[in-house]
């Protein structure tokens, strides 16, 4: 995952038709973000919860899920393929914010408002269901050419609420669906384990002004499986973490 690599970004723009991620009037798009890790023997249910919640959405909802593997318990007898240490220090951010002694896995946060274990389906239904009640901008994203093994990406953010002299940033992601793993060692030894949402790739790319767009290039490896790719687009809050407006799309076939 190339979270290290900041999101190439033209100048803001006056927002024109941006193409993109319609979405139904009735559903609001709320951010789920899991911590998450092969090495923990308590985090496969939670990988099934969120896989869950964006099949099946509480009434209202559209989940929008991130799947981040934490490199902490790479030492500990299994090498996550998935991990991090740059989702290992998003993690870090959000314990500040939420005044947590320690980070753990499994962790699940909801639109940067609540946060609580990963597998606990009640807490994740009832902080969803007051994600959809809070106020959200829009976002759009739009797809253009690009260079070989990358997608071009436009973003347009509208109606973004003002937050009490806090800025905010636009992030992406890549993840990726229906992605396995045969573990041989540590405390799921023997498991397959079955991933939902899994970033590849997160970036800042720039700072949230309504009713203007962005647009860069995102670099794709060649061993993710386009068909099951999605851009993320969200805009978080810097100082408070409160996800503001958020949206995914599929990859353009």
């Amino acid at each position: 995952m190339r979270t290290s690599v900041f999101f190439v970004c033209a100048v803001l723009a006056a927002l024109a038709v941006v193409p993109g991620s319609p979405r139904a009037t009735s559903s609001t798009p709320v951010l789920v973000e899991l911590f998450t890790s092969e090495g923990c023997s308590d985090c496969p249910p939670a990988d099934v919860l969120l896989q869950k919640l964006i099949d099946a959405p509480p009434a209202g909802a559209e989940v929008i899920g991130l799947g981040q593997h934490v490199d902490y318990w790479d030492r500990l007898g299994w090498k996550d393929r998935f991990s991090s240490a740059a989702l290992t220090d998003r993690q870090r951010v959000y314990a500040d914010r939420f005044h947590n002694e320690s980070i753990y896995t499994p962790q699940m946060v909801v639109d940067g408002r609540a946060e609580f274990v990963g597998s606990d389906a009640a807490s994740a239904r009832n902080a969803i269901e007051r994600a959809v009640a809070a106020s959200h901008g829009v976002v759009r994203i739009g797809f253009d050419a690009a260079p070989p093994n990358h997608v071009g990406v436009s973003v347009a953010v509208q109606n973004l609420a003002p937050d009490a002299g806090d800025r905010a940033d636009v992030l992406l992601a890549v993840t990726e669906d229906k992605l396995r793993s045969d573990v041989t060692r540590g405390e799921n030894h023997g498991r397959t384990l079955t991933h939902a949402a899994v970033v590849r790739y997160l970036a800042t790319a720039g700072e949230a002004v309504n009713g203007a767009a962005l647009r860069g290039d995102i670099p794709l490896s060649t061993d993710w499986r386009r068909e099951n790719l999605k851009i993320v687009a969200f805009v978080q809050a810097r100082r408070g973490r409160a996800i503001l407006a958020s949206a995914a799309a599929p990859l353009p076939r």
